[in-house]
């Protein structure tokens, strides 16, 4: 085959960018690690194979291309992460970077030195390329994984912000390794703090900037909004590499932490965008990354290479964990599966490229080797954690019960007291929002929420959707609850669907929700805005009563009014469960009732005809949201 027309920047370009996607798709729907793909298909799309990739037909392009692409991916890991969650654990995640980080860097160089007997200076900055991990390889592993929330919290939170700190510190290692005049240990360390705090002060500015920007309407045309981000982002980033070198990854990772902390109108539509960007440099970098990399070279490093990168995951990696979370809140269980998962990702094998470069180009050796070395180390990391991490994870128990608890459209006052009812039960409940208020008032109460569209997957995998028993939509719009209603169909089978109904409401309908496999929540039509107001007010009484099966009838839940009173749930088998219009009581059924206070003898004396009896003296205080009394127990 004549590959000659193939030395064409802008082919290679197009071809990694197609071949990228493809790839991730591929492994989506055989769930593999995509970057397991994305590796191999360098190879034999690069010079090594068919040859149809030629990276080196970009010249210094490369280079700018893959800072770019960093930035942007920095940029989007920051926007992941929350402030709610990192508080979860933030000594976790503090120790195992600042004290995990230092023994990697550590552990690192000594095995290369020993093993594969490469010099000192060569061997650091190998220390300091694997000193990261990759929140591109993690975030989907656990997604797939479904581990619990403590775990996934450190592992993502470490991925992101370990990326930016061994970004700057491989740099300035890199700076010192070239420089003529190496200088003092303190000065280095001085250069590392220096572009780290110059970095995250530029990117809280600009965050902040950008926050404020969107919040004043119409000041940037809408339908532009992504774009102009990401156009700031990029312009950050080389910004704050020319005023201070190598600050521009830390600054654009912390602009991502505060745009994705504040809310503000583009926030749910900018993380979407930059998600999907994502995905597309990272299946272009690394497909472009592994072409670049010569087979022979790999080869080259032998059984020291593995040797190397077997000492790596056994041992560095399990003494950086467990030394790093020594004096933390983590189980022994989750320390040991946080060891067991530390792939190495996009930000190690872009540095590396970039470490070969500067080697070559100074003429000093160990450049080729380093790079191929740690290509090794990601292609065995990911391997490692992609075939083996849900076997772990299973044997330590800590992935996510499956068929348990309840993810709840909307966090009105409404939706949070169905979630204490659920919670008070030992059930999980999460609620998932857009309304500001709503979610701040969440939060007040100690209730588990998501500020988001619950419309989109991103936020109902947040929730945890692929492991719940069920969803509630308990919003006053009947359109978005039937919506959240074919969402959730669409990403989980077998789930228990439950939605609000307004009476006469004709734009849904006891039948479009059959259709959806879904009930009506409460078991007919209740006025979400009435109720809501209701509790607002502390005009509202949780009641208990037992069906005592003494009329003819039976209690029909489609029959009864809502207007004094509401079905909130029913136990059966020992679980409280959600009253759906399908419902029929038997005898000897418990249920809890939301009694309007006006309204309570009235409703005590219906209850009693209809053949139910109060199972304890009813509370003289009206109800409360709040579960923080709850989890303070």
């Amino acid at each position: 085959m004549d590959v000659a027309g193939f030395n064409n920047p802008a082919l290679t370009i197009a071809l990694a960018l197609v071949v990228g996607m493809v790839m991730q798709a591929i492994a989506h729907h055989i769930r593999v690690p995509g970057i397991v793909l994305l590796l191999a298909a360098g190879v034999v799309f690069g010079p090594d194979g068919v040859g149809v990739i030629r990276p080196e037909a970009l010249g210094p392009a490369l280079n700018m291309i893959i800072g770019f692409a960093v930035a942007v991916i920095l940029f989007e890991g920051g926007l992941n992460l929350k402030f709610g969650r990192l508080k979860q654990g933030r000594r976790s995640i503090r120790y195992l970077i600042m004290i995990g980080g230092a023994i990697t860097v550590a552990g690192g160089a000594i095995a290369a030195r020993f093993i594969l007997a490469w010099p000192w200076q060569t061997a650091v900055l190998f220390g300091t390329l694997v000193m990261v991990t990759g929140p591109t390889v993690i975030n989907p592993l656990l997604k797939r994984l479904k581990v619990k929330r403590s775990v996934a919290t450190v592992l993502e939170a470490e991925g992101v912000l370990i990326d930016a700190i061994g970004a700057v510190v491989a740099i300035v290692a890199l700076e010192a390794a070239l420089s003529p005049a190496h200088g003092s240990p303190v000065i280095w360390l001085w250069h590392v703090v220096s572009r780290l705090g110059f970095g995250m002060i530029c990117g809280a500015l600009i965050g902040m900037g950008l926050v404020g920007i969107f919040r004043l309407r119409r000041l940037i045309p809408e339908g532009t909004e992504n774009v102009f981000t990401l156009c700031a982002v990029l312009c950050l980033f080389q910004g704050a590499n020319a005023l201070l070198p190598e600050s521009g990854i830390a600054a654009v990772t912390m602009a991502g932490v505060m745009m994705g902390n504040f809310s503000t109108r583009v926030l749910e539509d900018l993380s979407e965008f930059k998600e999907e960007l994502t995905v597309m440099l990272i299946g272009m970098l690394f497909v472009l990354l592994a072409a670049d990399v010569r087979i022979e070279q790999v080869r080259a490093l032998g059984w020291p290479g593995v040797a190397t990168v077997l000492a790596l995951i056994f041992i560095v990696r399990p003494v950086a964990v467990f030394a790093g979370t020594q004096l933390t809140e983590l189980k022994w269980k989750e320390k040991l599966f946080i060891a067991w998962i530390g792939p190495r990702g996009i930000v190690a094998a872009a540095v590396a490229s970039l470490f070969a470069a500067g080697l070559i180009n100074r003429g000093m050796p160990g450049g080729y080797e380093l790079r191929a070395l740690v290509f090794l180390v990601i292609a065995a990391t990911v391997l490692s954690a992609g075939l083996t991490g849900g076997i772990v994870a299973s044997i330590l128990g800590l992935r996510r019960p499956s068929n348990f608890g309840w993810v709840i459209m909307g966090a009105n006052e409404l939706a949070r007291a169905v979630a204490k009812l659920l919670k008070e039960s030992g059930q999980e409940v999460v609620c998932i929002d857009s309304n500001i208020q709503h979610c701040r008032a969440a939060e007040a109460d100690c209730t588990r929420v998501i500020c988001g569209n619950g419309l989109q997957a991103r936020y109902l995998t947040r929730a945890e959707i692929d492991t719940r028993k069920g969803a509630i939509a308990l919003t006053p719009n009947e359109e978005v609850n039937y919506l959240f209603l074919q969402r959730v169909k669409a990403e989980v089978k077998e789930i228990f669907l439950y939605s609000s109904l307004q009476a006469g409401s004709a734009s849904l309908t006891g039948e479009m929700l059959a259709r959806q496999s879904a009930e009506v929540i409460f078991g007919v039509p209740v006025d979400v805005d009435l109720w809501t107001h209701r509790f607002q007010q502390r005009r509202v009484y949780l009641q208990k009563w037992q069906y005592a099966g003494s009329t003819s009838k039976g209690f029909n839940v489609l029959r009864y009014s809502p207007k004094s009173f509401v079905l909130a749930g029913v136990i059966r088998g020992g679980t409280l469960l959600p009253v759906g219009s399908r419902l029929r009581f038997k005898k000897d059924d418990e249920a809890f009732f939301f009694v309007f206070g006006p309204d309570a003898e009235a409703v005590a004396e219906h209850l009693l005809n209809a053949g139910w009896k109060p199972v304890e003296r009813q509370a003289e205080e009206f109800f409360s949201t709040s579960i923080c009394e709850l989890l303070a127990t």
